[in-house]
């Protein structure tokens, strides 16, 4: 299906670098390239010109005064014959009608106190699904005006938007203000997402041979970069919508088989290393294989139980997402253990950890089997309609998006 889209008005305000028109353009193409397209074609226009359109084609008409988030835009794309208006004053900002109803369309969104125009129907941006499982968090899809008085505001709501509501404690609590920085520095300044994956890469392989050395010192301090390079790279992506299929599975890649090899050098520089309870050190590196991969193994199974992934099932799942024995989580066992003098303690406190938290994601995966059999498709807590106000309304305020995200410049 080939969808032409236009805009109908332009802001002279960039946000994180991009023109209205570029960011939108960059936005279309990401959606039209998502398994979630429908095998849409979205083919843009440089002039808005009735002539120059198939008959009865469809048209996306989108007013560049106004952000949209992605997901709003294919919400209205899923929404034939309506016009979005945005929440604080009901105007008009973009609409997804067919060719044929263009002039009276295009009126309307630049005088939008007149009468909708025939056939038509108005929405809004919170008719559309509020829960994002890619970024594991609910909230209203984006839609503000742009006014060169709001950009440190629009910037900051771009970039908490880019941001997953349920992730490790450090990722969600101490890195988002000074990743913010950083992002703004390499979005000035030519920097790609991929540039700043490729930097995390090289980190990743100088904190393994100085794991391996004993350098515990200069190995953190290598993975702690690497970790937050990790935030940027993912939130440089999103903010000025450069994400593509090779960065996705290059940074991807890097996190997924990256973890477990640090715990073995770290392991294999520990010298006359004592048996713990009987277990040797070189059963130790096999136990964090196989639980990590277990673990690994679990997350991918469980969305094919209902809608939501193993830490967005149920508050509890949230919570113990902050401490799962994931990258960020064990370096803060590992950091511990060196401020101590004690290496080899750390090194058992990650085996132990990490066997200890996939036996938990075992037993959650046993458990919502079980409920899958007798309720069906499993949901997350964070798409219940009252979840703002119900009895999860302080972990929703939590996990719902990053507030340090949010912070002024």
């Amino acid at each position: 299906m080939t969808v032409y889209a236009a805009v109908s008005d332009i802001s002279s305000t960039r946000l994180w670098g991009l023109d209205s028109t570029r960011r939108l353009q960059r936005q279309l193409r990401e959606i039209s390239k998502s398994s979630h397209a429908d095998q849409r074609d979205i083919r843009w226009l440089d002039d808005i010109d009735k002539d120059t359109l198939p008959d009865n084609s469809d048209l996306l008409l989108l007013n560049g005064n106004f952000l949209f988030e992605s997901r709003t835009i294919s919400g209205l794309l899923a929404r034939p014959g309506c016009i979005l208006a945005n929440t604080q004053d009901n105007l008009a900002t973009a609409a997804f009608i067919q060719s044929n109803q263009l002039a009276e369309t295009l009126a309307f969104l630049r005088q939008p106190q007149g009468e909708l125009p025939h056939g038509l129907q108005r929405i809004h941006p919170g008719d559309m699904a509020a829960f994002d499982e890619s970024l594991r968090r609910s909230t209203t899809p984006l839609l503000e005006s742009i006014t060169a008085q709001r950009k440190t505001e629009l910037e900051n709501k771009l970039y908490g938007n880019a941001y997953r509501g349920i992730t490790d404690l450090v990722t969600k609590f101490a890195w988002p203000r000074p990743a913010k920085r950083m992002v703004h520095l390499c979005a000035n300044s030519g920097i790609t997402p991929n540039m700043v994956t490729s930097a995390g890469l090289l980190l990743v392989l100088a904190a393994c041979y100085l794991f391996w050395q004993g350098q515990y010192a200069w190995g953190l301090l290598a993975g702690w970069i690497m970790t937050f390079l990790d935030t940027v790279d993912g939130k440089l992506a999103r903010v000025t919508i450069k994400s593509s299929k090779f960065g996705h599975l290059f940074d991807h890649g890097i996190d997924l088989f990256h973890p477990p090899f640090w715990y073995i050098y770290w392991g294999m520089s520990l010298h006359d290393f004592d048996a713990v309870m009987g277990i040797e050190q070189g059963q130790m590196y096999w136990l964090i294989i196989i639980a990590y991969i277990v673990g690994r193994l679990v997350e991918g199974v469980f969305p094919l139980l209902g809608d939501c992934s193993v830490f967005t099932w149920r508050p509890y799942d949230a919570w113990f997402r902050l401490i799962t024995a994931r990258r960020n989580p064990n370096l803060i066992l590992l950091t511990l253990s060196v401020l101590v003098a004690k290496p080899d303690w750390g090194f058992i406190a990650v085996t132990v950890w990490t066997v200890v938290t996939t036996a938990m994601l075992l037993v959650r995966l046993f458990h919502a089997s079980i409920v899958r059999l007798k309720l069906g498709p499993l949901t997350s807590w964070l798409s219940a309609d009252d979840v703002a106000t119900g009895p999860n309304a302080k972990a929703y305020a939590i996990f719902a998006a990053t507030r340090g995200a949010y912070a002024a410049k």
